[in-house]
């Protein structure tokens, strides 16, 4: 994409964007934000139907929490390389938690790299690329210590309806299966009437579900000083007008108190559903992956929320042939599972994470072993899902209508929403138009282990300014002329937001 100057009555040339984002949803935050930079600076992010390396700008968040990050980033980088030969003008750049590890050996091993940069400057991205464009050579800067706090920096939010909000970043815990902490640093909070600004703001604009975003969410308040923080918090989201769904995610067992489950069932917008990592239901290797709570707590805090939130969707994260593991160990864990009856599981089988105490301790799992508890844990969980699921047919929910959770909608001429709880509704499309954002009103008809069907007709539509949002910025996309003048950001439709999870198992 080229053209002659503005001065000279012609589009100016624009230079197109790709951000290719791997692991949590803190590295979904922060590519928005990257998306936001480079959008302010003159970038336009490239079409969807645009090839592999067609972007001019190519930017890699990744993340150094699976044993095989490294190799994952470098075959792509690898891939890239030709195209980027052919392509004088191209730029690469590396961000992320990896970057953050493995500084100068990215550059070493990919030499065709121009920038890479880590979790505490992303704000840099920019000015990397322009030094790297002017001086011809690789830029690398790693900040040790966060320089901005990334809330202040611009944010392409890949939905007008739905949006994550950073409260935190960085963790104080010290799991030894974890890397987090030594790549994000300790946690760090934002100021409360910063955030409810941030909040009050995305409101005005239509957005309706705001995700309170941290490393560990509900240790907010360990840097301001106040233990109660976070249920505050939770309740002062309650009292802004029109954001009609607060969700959070993840907190830690260990920092979640009795405040902070009142405040949820007290609080009318912030929804019935709760992401508690479990990791392993035994209290050996709890102690071993030095996560500072044990079976009995665990077990406690889902009664507790059970009792005050009755119709709460319980989700976790469990890792499965942590080093040691006995058949013991991981019956401890199929029990809490059966205990818990958790709505859905994120599981994972161990891996070494380069870096971590657990990857250099005695007893690592075969992976034969390993891969059978696996299955077993999956067919479990699996079973209890789908009894869980079945609860739900008979019952009226209102769901916030989705844009691309349903991948044969077009098909079955169906839309899809989020319940309340965040669990997944596939539902007939109504005669009057609905929009992504706008509330349906529908009766479960069905359940499968994933997801749920409410195949008779809706009961109700209301339309939202969430839907307004969403149908303004489609229009404008749909209006952009063929020719967009350097500077001017690109407005696009949305993708959906990810539903709330841990995401990479490190919580």
């Amino acid at each position: 994409m080229s053209g002659n100057d503005v001065a000279g009555g012609a589009v100016a040339e624009v230079k197109t964007y790709e951000v290719r984002t791997y692991g949590c949803q803190m590295n979904v935050h922060d590519s928005e934000r990257l998306s936001g930079l480079l959008e302010e600076a003159g970038y336009v992010r490239a079409p969807e139907d645009a090839g592999e390396g067609e972007a001019d700008v190519v930017v890699f968040n990744t993340c150094a929490v699976r044993e095989n990050a490294d190799n994952r980033l470098y075959g792509n980088l690898g891939r890239l390389a030709p195209m980027k030969a052919r392509r004088p003008g191209m730029q690469i750049a590396v961000g992320g938690c990896l970057a953050q590890k493995d500084r100068d050996t990215i550059v070493k091993k990919a030499p065709w790299v121009d920038v890479v940069f880590g979790t505490h400057n992303i704000g840099k991205l920019p000015v990397l690329l322009e030094r790297a464009r002017v001086q011809e050579e690789a830029q690398v800067e790693i900040a040790e210590a966060l320089e901005a706090f990334p809330s202040t920096l611009p944010t392409r939010r890949e939905s007008a309806y739905a949006a994550w909000v950073s409260i935190s970043v960085g963790c104080n815990n010290t799991c030894t299966f974890c890397i987090v902490p030594a790549l994000r640093g300790k946690e760090k909070d934002r100021r409360p009437g910063d955030i409810l600004a941030e909040v009050e703001a995305l409101v005005a604009e239509g957005v309706s579900e705001i995700t309170l975003l941290g490393q560990n969410v509900n240790a907010y308040g360990s840097d301001i000083g106040d233990r109660e923080a976070f249920s505050k918090l939770l309740r002062a989201c309650g009292t802004i007008e029109g954001l009609e769904r607060v969700r959070f995610t993840s907190p830690h067992p260990r920092d979640f108190t009795d405040d902070v489950i009142a405040a949820m069932a007290e609080t009318p917008n912030v929804m019935p559903q709760l992401h508690m990592p479990l990791q392993s239901g035994s209290d050996t290797v709890l102690k071993a992956m030095r996560r500072s709570y044990r079976q009995e707590r665990y077990l406690g805090i889902i009664e507790k929320v059970r009792a005050a939130i009755p119709h709460a969707a319980i989700t976790t994260d469990i890792i499965v042939g942590f080093p040691g593991e006995t058949e013991e160990d991981f019956e401890q864990t199929l029990h809490v599972v059966r205990e818990a009856r958790f709505a859905q599981a994120f599981t994972f089988q161990y891996s070494k994470r380069p870096g971590t105490p657990a990857a250099e301790m005695a007893g690592q799992i075969p992976k034969e072993v390993v891969q059978a508890r696996y299955e077993r844990l999956v067919a479990l969980q699996e079973e209890i899902s789908w009894a869980e699921n079945k609860k739900q047919v008979g019952r009226t929910l209102e769901l916030m209508v989705a844009e691309g959770e349903g991948r044969k909608d077009g098909a079955t001429h169906r839309l899809s929403g989020r319940a309340p709880d965040n669990r997944l509704v596939h539902f007939t499309r109504p005669d009057e138009p609905v929009r992504p954002g706008d509330v349906v009103t529908v009766e479960v008809t069905y359940a499968a282990p994933h997801h749920l069907l409410a195949e008779g007709p809706v009961l109700g539509v209301r339309r939202t300014r969430a839907g307004d949002a969403w149908e303004k910025r489609t229009a404008a996309a749909a209006a952009k002329p063929a020719g967009v003048m350097l500077g001017l950001p690109k407005i696009g439709a949305p993708e959906p937001l990810p539903a709330a999870s841990a995401g990479c198992g490190c919580d």
